[in-house]
């Protein structure tokens, strides 16, 4: 098995504007390493949303490749990359997404309904992957009745619930406080270790850093300090 979860080749990415291309990525090339925590880093604006959105198949590079797990997800119909981000990667988002009108449980439980995980292990799956985050009191509650940080983890748990190869958080800690914050990361950290997963998280807090096997610094769409 190779060491590398992604393999993206020269990636640019470029936008219609006022008559010429806007390059939100200007040609970039990186490794994202298997069972690791990498970090994309970068000011607003620097281009790591939109290499994210790529290379987790929610978007397609105007040039360049991206190989996920052995797969060249750049070469595939919208079909086909649908399957792999229902299958094979997880998400969790800055605004969080949980169903309101749905229990933490039932959140994560939907989710592995979407990914067509086998229904007999759907149950013992939810509740393990809340335990994993922390929330085997709060299972039964809304998300209304949550905290910040227990939301974002009960989106962590639905992220990881079937098990995919790579897991995208999209600056998960942005609108949390520093200590929250901090304890989403370290769930991250602890998900590298007892589960093996593949995390790929954007931010611009710097004070992360050093929790990361792997940063990458965007700026104005390329590279910086490699």
């Amino acid at each position: 098995m190779s060491e590398a979860m992604i393999i993206a080749d020269n990636i640019k990415r470029g936008f219609p504007s006022g008559g010429g291309t806007f390059w939100a990525l200007g040609g970039l090339s990186l490794t994202v390493p298997r069972s690791k925590l990498t970090i994309l880093r970068g000011r607003s604006g620097s281009g790591k949303t939109t290499l994210m959105n790529i290379l987790g198949a929610l978007d397609q590079p105007t040039e360049g490749s991206v190989i996920l797990d052995g797969m060249k997800i750049t070469d595939m119909s919208e079909t086909e990359r649908d399957r792999i981000r229902r299958t094979k990667i997880g998400f969790v988002f800055q605004s969080v997404a949980l169903v309101s009108m749905m229990t933490a449980y039932e959140n994560v439980e939907f989710a592995l309904r979407i990914a067509n995980y086998p229904a007999e292990l759907r149950k013992k799956r939810a509740e393990e992957c809340l335990r994993l985050v922390g929330l085997s009191s709060r299972m039964k509650h809304m998300p209304q009745e949550l905290s910040g940080g227990e939301q974002q983890r009960v989106a962590i748990a639905r992220a990881i619930a079937h098990s995919p190869s790579v897991i995208f958080a999209d600056e998960p800690t942005a609108e949390l406080d520093t200590t929250t914050g901090l304890q989403v990361v370290k769930i991250f950290r602890d998900l590298v270790e007892s589960e093996k997963a593949t995390i790929v998280m954007t931010t611009h807090d710097v004070g992360l850093m050093d929790v990361a096997d792997a940063v990458y610094e965007l700026e104005d769409g390329v590279l910086v300090n490699v």
